[in-house]
Formats: C-alpha cells, structure tokens, sequence
C-alpha cells in the first residue's frame, strides 16, 4: 500500500485554499459565471475590455466599473482575495454583492489598453451603464465614490448577468436583520476612514447614500414585523 498522502479535495475547494467553506462556495459561483460563454462562444471572463455592475439582494445597483486587465481580474479583486481601494475603504462591501452584469466590449479584442479611442469607447459605455442603473436605482444613487465622466450615450453590447451566492447560502444572507447588521458596520468604517483623512466629496456622498439604503433597510423591516413609524403631528411642527 503506498504510503503518499492522499488528498481527496478538490482542486479550488475549502480544504484546498484554506478559505471557510461560504466563501469557497462563492467563488466557485463566480468562476462558473465568468467561465460561462458569451454568444461568440469565448469566456465572459475572459473579455479584457469590457463594464460590469454589481446588485445587492434586493436587486439595486450598488457599483459600476470598467476594465481594461480583463473582467475577470476585474472582478476577482473586488469580490476575491485581491482588495481594490473600494473595498479596502468600505465604500463597497463585497458581502452586499448578490448579483453580477457584465458588458463585454469583444469588439475592442486586440487594441492597446491605452489606445484614446479604447479608453474613449470604454468611458461612454460606462458613463451609459451609468446613467441606465442610476433609473433603476431607488435612490437615484450608486456607491461609487469617483465621478464617472460625462460622454454621450452609446448603444451597448449584450450583456450577462447572473446570481453568484449559492442557493443554501441565499436566504440567510439576503435576511434583513443579517443585512442592517453588515451595512452599519460598513457605514461606521466609512465613516471613521473619512474622519481621519482628508477625502473627496465624493466619499461623503457615498456615506449619505449608504445612510439612506439603511434607513430604509431597517425602516422596511420595522414594518415587516408590523411597526409603524410615527410621522409627527404636522400642526405640532
């Protein structure tokens, strides 16, 4: 009998990375959907030029970028092991994170990463995505903290989009008290990073928008349980 340890896990698993058995669920989501085929037969995440958005259990955008290392790589710093300044800030919480869209701009395959008219192509086609999350928005508001500049609106490739928590975790992450919970705490560590440096007014607004998705987290689920929150007498006012 040979004596070489034998390691049944597999490859990317919990046991494997060391990662508690949720997250390495969820990145396997992820992958999947990334290693998912566009119409053209290639790898979502393998698009090297191309925006992407981020949805919270209730369905509202919470964040849009662009990329130009791939979307894959993109995304795996936001959402994986590699931290990006949105995270490291708490303007973004990656737990608040239940569904991905991608826009992979295919057309763009090929073209230097700098070239002014990728760069130009990629602005408008964020600054669209934008404007559209920004309507569907209840807030009229979305967490990013830089200000995403002006172009014209362009039409856009065909996008994907899918849920990235697995169904056994779904329910107890999307419950509202487990939510206001994680979103104070980002608020409170927002909060602190802005109090300690000098910060752009962009990370402020990202705060009040934050304040506001709570306020009406908890306010929801006040109700929920059948609270009803006092308005004020108007003639006492």
């Amino acid at each position: 009998m040979s004596s070489k340890k034998r390691d049944d896990a597999p490859r990317g698993s919990a046991r494997a990375s060391g990662v508690p058995p949720e997250v390495a669920a969820i990145r396997s989501q992820i992958r999947d959907f990334l290693d998912s085929e566009t119409t053209d037969g290639q790898k979502i995440g393998n698009a090297k030029f191309g925006i992407y958005a981020f949805f919270d259990y209730d369905g509202e955008p919470v964040y849009v970028g662009q990329t130009y290392e791939s979307l894959r790589q993109r995304i795996g710093r936001h959402l994986t092991n590699q931290r990006t300044d949105a995270v490291a800030m708490s303007v973004l919480d990656p737990f608040e994170v239940a569904e991905i869209e991608v826009w992979p701009m295919l057309e763009l395959a090929g073209t230097a990463s700098r070239d002014l008219r990728t760069k130009a192509l990629l602005d408008a086609a964020e600054y669209t995505v934008f404007q559209m999350l920004l309507k569907k928005s209840t807030f009229g508001a979305v967490l990013n903290e830089g200000d995403i500049a002006r172009t014209e609106i362009v039409p856009l490739p065909k996008s994907y989009r899918q849920r990235i928590i697995p169904a056994e975790l779904y329910n107890n992450r999307k419950h509202p008290d487990v939510r206001i919970a994680r979103r104070a705490t980002t608020i409170a560590n927002l909060a602190r990073v802005i109090s300690e440096r000098d910060v752009s007014k962009g990370l402020r607004r990202t705060l009040v928008t934050q304040a506001q998705r709570l306020e009406k987290l908890a306010a929801d689920r006040f109700k929920e349980i059948g609270g009803e929150i006092p308005m004020g007498d108007p003639e006492e006012l």
